[in-house]
């Protein structure tokens, strides 16, 4: 076991959709452990997420990952200093197996407990990737239903300065997925298919509203009546074109409000994150919006999916202990 010399130490517990994550972090900037576990084949043949299956996996599968952080972190329970654990948004019935460990936990180990917003995790994710950064800077989190861009002016406060109006661009990409028989998880899917298509020969509108809201609701209709309109002569190729020309049309929507925000009110700070951020095309064209006016991050990969390790992060650095109460509508509120 390492010395602990100085450091603080935070065990992050994330189970709010569908994966289960336990993670050790020093000082909320240094990931020692970050276990994650998917679900994608647990729920690959209903087409999406079981509610009832996602909950039951996080309790089975919780106690050998909470083993797993601790022994590949090199740490005891004794060493810690801090329990952080996912308390909304999220699927209730997973918010309680993971509040509810961490609650047991906490009392077994008498250590301090914290709530964490999962919307503030993937922002913090970005300071796990660079824990140089700091607020106050401009985030474009897309995530699960969320389509959100937000101001960080200090730690532990947000301002939602736009929205989506209906679907979020995650949604969006998980039901074109099913509208183009990609199966499940959607948004990877599309991604992979559209880096062989070209947009240019089935183009689609892109959504735009005045201000800084989004909707992706009338793309997804135009998609619908794209291939009605194909009909039984859809082919591959043509599948792969709109699949691409989709991508783009919500990719640019995004970055158009970002690139409004940021002209509005620069900031020397932007962060791209949450699951969307992973997609091919978005990475890429962030880079180029963003240019010069400002330093950009996107975490890596692992860091852009639900993980625990940006629950810790959160936690310690989202300004001391909350309650661990599962809000499932929770917004960008504490």
């Amino acid at each position: 076991m390492r010395g602990k010399e100085s450091r603080l130490l935070t065990l992050g517990i994330e189970t709010s959709c569908d994966e289960t994550s336990v993670a050790v972090v020093e000082d909320g900037r240094r990931i020692l452990a970050n276990v994650i576990h998917s679900q994608v084949e647990l729920h690959h043949e209903f087409g999406g997420v079981v509610p009832e299956l996602a909950a039951r996996d996080h309790l089975e599968r919780l106690p050998h990952l909470l083993d797993q952080a601790l022994e590949k972190a090199a740490v005891q329970p004794a060493d810690l200093d801090l329990i952080a654990v996912t308390r909304g948004p999220g699927l209730v019935g997973c918010l309680l197996v993971g509040v509810g460990v961490a609650e047991g936990l906490a009392t077994a180990w008498s250590k301090p407990l914290t709530g964490v917003n999962h919307l503030w995790g993937h922002i913090y994710a970005a300071m796990l990737a660079r824990p140089d950064l700091e607020p106050p800077l401009l985030g474009l989190v897309v995530s699960g239903a969320h389509s959100d861009l937000v101001r960080m002016p200090e730690h532990g406060r947000f301002e939602v300065i736009g929205r989506t109006r209906d679907d979020a661009a995650g949604e969006a990409f998980d039901k074109a997925a099913r509208m183009l028989d990609l199966g499940y998880p959607g948004g990877p899917a599309l991604d992979r298919l559209a880096r062989t298509g070209d947009p240019r020969r089935q183009p689609l509108p892109k959504p735009s509203l005045p201000g800084l809201e989004y909707s992706f609701s009338g793309l997804k209709t135009a998609l619908l009546y794209r291939l009605r309109d194909l009909g039984e002569a859809v082919t591959d190729q043509d599948r792969a074109d709109l699949a691409a020309a989709f991508e783009q049309s919500v990719v640019e929507s995004l970055l158009e409000k970002l690139d409004l925000g940021l002209e509005e009110q620069p900031v020397a700070e932007v962060v791209v994150a949450g699951g969307v951020a992973a997609n091919t095309l978005l990475r890429k064209r962030a880079a180029e919006v963003v240019g010069d006016r400002a330093r950009l991050t996107t975490p890596p990969l692992d860091l852009c999916t639900d993980n625990a390790a940006m629950i810790a992060a959160a936690g310690y650095l989202g300004g001391g202990p909350r309650p661990a109460d599962v809000d499932p509508s929770l917004g960008w509120e504490p």
